[in-house]
């Protein structure tokens, strides 16, 4: 099975270097020295990890044969691909696989259709569920313990448990100065009554 691990951005000073977006939890596995990755567009690989490397919080890639910044540059954009065993787990079990989660089935807590997840956003801070609603539009799920309370791999669903308004837009939203005003407005219409 083939999996997108990583998006490669633009180059990095002028030795070959190329910053790479990280689809991936394991990028030490996926992406360390010697992984042969296959590529979209596949005319562009496959491509041969040499180095890695952090630099502020960013993963940088060299590719053999990549040896200054216009080669590099050439590569930008380009989806890096691995090739993964369909059965492979990863090691710890509340951790999950692109493709394990694609195309669930999403049902809140008390058994409502949500939609389906159509795409997995890795951002820096979290891990987003793209879902599509039955009626086409897509709604956000943030991946942490307190949305998401159940994967259940083999009824190939997620269920959730989502604040007001994250998935329902009808939702009410009181500010504070609301608060203050209709206590306000109390006030004056329990003085109004004993005059």
């Amino acid at each position: 099975m083939q999996l997108v691990v990583a998006r490669v951005g633009r180059a990095h000073g002028i030795k070959g270097e190329v910053t790479v977006e990280v689809r991936t939890d394991e990028p030490e596995l996926r992406l360390g020295p010697g992984a042969v990755l296959l590529t979209d567009p596949a005319s562009a690989g496959p491509l041969t990890i040499e180095t890695g490397r952090v630099h502020s919080g960013r993963l940088l890639l060299r590719f053999a044969g990549v040896r200054d910044r216009n080669a590099a540059e050439a590569l930008r954009n380009i989806l890096l691909i691995a090739e993964v065993d369909p059965d492979q787990q990863p090691e710890d079990p509340d951790e999950y696989y692109d493709h394990q989660l694609m195309d669930l089935d999403v049902v809140t807590k008390d058994g409502v259709e949500v939609g389906r997840i159509t795409e997995i956003s890795h951002l820096p801070s979290q891990d987003l569920f793209v879902v599509e609603r039955p009626d086409g539009s897509e709604v956000m799920i943030p991946f942490v313990e307190e949305i998401v309370t159940e994967i259940d791999l083999e009824e190939q669903r997620a269920v959730i448990d989502p604040p007001p308004g994250l998935i329902d837009e009808r939702a009410e939203i009181v500010s504070s100065r609301d608060t203050e005003n209709a206590s306000a407005k109390d006030d004056e219409d329990s003085s109004g009554a004993d005059a």
